[in-house]
């Protein structure tokens, strides 16, 4: 199990740009969990990459982590990975208690709600906010997939203000900005 080939898989089952996109997203923001907490970032920085690999394949609930869960299984990873991935949605009734589950949890719809702030301004997460995440979040129209309330339990099980959680993933995925298309445009010149 290396990044490499964990790319190779997620790119095999997902063909999308935008969720290749969110996989780096929740990667970036987990390897910044780990680093924090001091746990094994390239374990936690791959169980974020591949934590939706499989939701192209299979969208429906609970098919959608189930079977990639089980991918995963057949192909030797670790456990506590395909637990966390389990764990990171509700409906499978998989507890989350591991840090690693919990962090997952805490960072997968927030990294999807940061990257839908930042797509939205001029110069994308260069000069983003938790303040401006938070009064967008009040705004139930935009991104409205996205789970207020999984953002904010997330927080909670991970025991980190949210304000803190969200000014922390926000400088992780700004450390990625160029690879997930977040990088502010290049300034043009007037005439």
């Amino acid at each position: 199990m290396n990044r490499d080939s964990v790319w190779e898989l997620l790119c095999q089952y997902t063909q999308s740009e935008s969720l290749r996109k969110h996989a780096l997203a929740v990667e970036a923001c987990m390897r910044a969990c780990a680093r924090k907490f001091g746990e094994d970032e390239e374990k936690w920085g791959i169980t974020g990459l591949i934590h939706d690999f499989d939701y192209e394949t299979y969208p429906n609930a609970p098919d959608h982590p189930m079977k990639g869960s089980e991918i995963l299984k057949e192909r030797g990873f670790p456990e506590d990975i395909h637990l966390a991935i389990l764990g990171h949605a509700d409906y499978t009734g998989v507890p989350r208690d591991t840090l690693m589950a919990r962090a997952l949890f805490a960072c997968d719809e927030l990294a999807g709600f940061i990257t839908a702030c930042a797509y939205v301004r001029p110069d994308r997460i260069a000069t983003l906010e938790a303040k401006s995440v938070r009064k967008r979040m009040k705004d139930k129209a935009f991104a409205r997939a996205v789970s207020r309330d999984d953002i904010i339990k997330g927080a909670e099980e991970l025991g980190v203000p949210l304000d803190e959680h969200i000014a922390f993933c926000i400088d992780a995925m700004r450390g990625a900005a160029e690879q997930l298309g977040l990088a502010a445009p290049p300034a043009t010149a007037n005439p």
